[in-house]
């Protein structure tokens, strides 16, 4: 599966590997078998589990409860390796940097296809299906591509 696949996926579910809001901490750990590092606040009231640009939040509740999440896609540029470990782990392919323009072109192939709402955020843009709770932020700057994502490009992808 490629990146723009799944990608196009979760915006229209709202799931990512079978993973949305209201999954509980043992569907993660099924769903995604790659290693992780998680953070509780001082609290204990809130899980943060990072898969390197991938990351789960979670709510307590009668065990961990998935609150969000993001793809974090920005991390990719300086990062690649990441992907790597991520296309052994879960069989998906990331690109270094994917389009909004890629993105959306799969998007409008892909069945029951939310509407989005898109608002100005100045450097970026926010491309949002409420039905789905899945926003796709965009690089509206001017810059070009190095080791940060340049203009048009997909900086993460986020559930909440």
């Amino acid at each position: 599966m490629t990146a723009i696949e799944l990608i196009a996926s979760f915006v229209v579910t709202g799931r990512l590997h079978g993973v949305g809001i209201g999954s509980t901490l043992s569907e993660v750990v099924r769903a995604i078998p790659s290693s992780y590092v998680d953070v509780v606040d001082e609290s204990g009231l809130s899980l943060r589990r990072d898969y390197g640009f991938l990351e789960f939040y979670f709510n307590p509740g009668p065990g961990w409860v998935v609150s969000g999440g993001a793809l974090e896609l920005h991390r990719l540029a300086s990062g690649y390796e990441r992907a790597e470990k991520w296309r052994q782990d879960m069989q998906v392919d990331f690109p270094q940097y994917l389009t909004w323009d890629d993105l959306r072109e799969e998007f409008s192939r892909t069945p029951d296809s939310p509407t989005l709402a898109v608002t100005d955020q100045g450097d970026f843009l926010e491309y949002r299906a409420a039905a789905t709770k899945v926003s796709v932020i965009v690089n509206n700057d001017h810059e070009e591509r190095d080791s940060w994502v340049g203009h048009g490009d997909v900086w993460s992808v986020s559930l909440g």
